[in-house]
């Protein structure tokens, strides 16, 4: 798959670009929903031998429109974005870079721009789709900017015990630690991809050694606490458990949360290396001990509670 990065004005000319079949949105998390959406693209383009794009967008559009003051966090990191739109098969992603230009450009503008400009044929989206100025177009009125150009397909909603899939129910389900559900609607685990680097090596004196995790700090984490996880190191799959928080047992003051893993049935020096944290169920909010036997006990505990749930479920 090819990254295309596109800010306003673009300046690839039309002739120069194949006939295109394209998935829109932003498609934060790539869930259930944004799949319908991008696999019906794929395979109208497959069915007739054109290639086929997802046209997305980056920063999100809260970043220019409301300027908070804290970075937003993505379900899908751009680089997890590319890897789960290759798997699916799409061709190319045009990543359209979201700025006051771009948010103040007129339907009709946009539509001109960057999909017959982009030699776009079919373009698929969500229902709720909508583009230019405020929002001011949307799947209802599309066709009347299509200028006879390209054809468009609207999506229905993907529910899930009868509400909508969203990228919205995945962040309200991730801060409340509901990992399971966020999987399912996923329709795969949701992952935390990070570097091992040097903790307090306080682990190994209370005899679970863990590897601390540096993740990309736009990547949205689940709340704090406890997990049953798996480890994807060197694509070999080990289980495992995270402590997702601020160790309140050992530090105090403001402190930004960290990731730590034990990984059950492991020994080697991992220091530098890449891993794959996949959460699978919440196991408790994180507690501040009052020694560290009631704490060693607790720990001993969880790896008992997390054995036992990998025993007992599927995965």
């Amino acid at each position: 798959m090819k990254t295309i990065k596109l800010t306003y004005p673009h300046h690839l000319k039309k002739e120069d670009l194949p006939e295109t079949i394209a998935a829109i949105g932003f498609f934060d998390g790539i869930h259930k929903g944004h799949k319908e959406v991008i696999t019906d693209a794929v395979h109208k383009a497959r069915a007739q031998q054109k290639e086929s794009a997802v046209i997305s967008f980056h920063p999100h559009p809260s970043v220019v429109l409301n300027s908070p003051d804290k970075p937003v966090q993505y379900i899908t990191t751009i680089a997890e974005k590319e890897a789960l739109l290759k798997e699916i098969g799409v061709d190319r992603l045009y990543l359209i870079t979201f700025n006051k230009e771009l948010s103040v450009l007129s339907k009709e503008a946009f539509i001109d721009h960057f999909i017959i400009g982009l030699h776009i044929k079919h373009l698929v989206a969500g229902f709720d789709f909508t583009f230019g100025h405020k929002g001011a177009g949307n799947m209802e009125n599309i066709e009347k900017f299509s200028k006879n150009q390209f054809l468009v397909t609207s999506i229905d909603p993907v529910k899930d015990e009868s509400e909508k899939v969203s990228s919205t129910r995945i962040r309200k389900l991730l801060s409340s630690g509901d990992v399971s559900k966020v999987n399912e609607l996923l329709g795969r685990q949701y992952a935390s991809t990070g570097i091992v680097i040097e903790g307090d090596k306080r682990g190994i004196k209370l005899g679970y050694p863990t590897a601390n995790l540096k993740i990309d700090e736009e990547k949205l984490l689940p709340k704090q606490g406890v997990y049953a996880v798996k480890v994807n190191y060197q694509n070999r799959v080990y289980e495992g458990m995270a402590n997702l928080g601020v160790k309140p047992t050992f530090k105090t003051g403001d402190l930004k949360p960290s990731v730590e893993v034990y990984i059950f049935d492991f020994e080697g020096n991992i220091y530098g290396e890449s891993i794959s944290v996949y959460w699978y169920q919440f196991i408790r909010d994180e507690i501040k001990f009052n020694s560290l036997s009631d704490l060693i006990k607790q720990l001993n505990d969880d790896e008992a509670t997390i054995q036992n749930y990998f025993r007992q479920s599927d995965h």
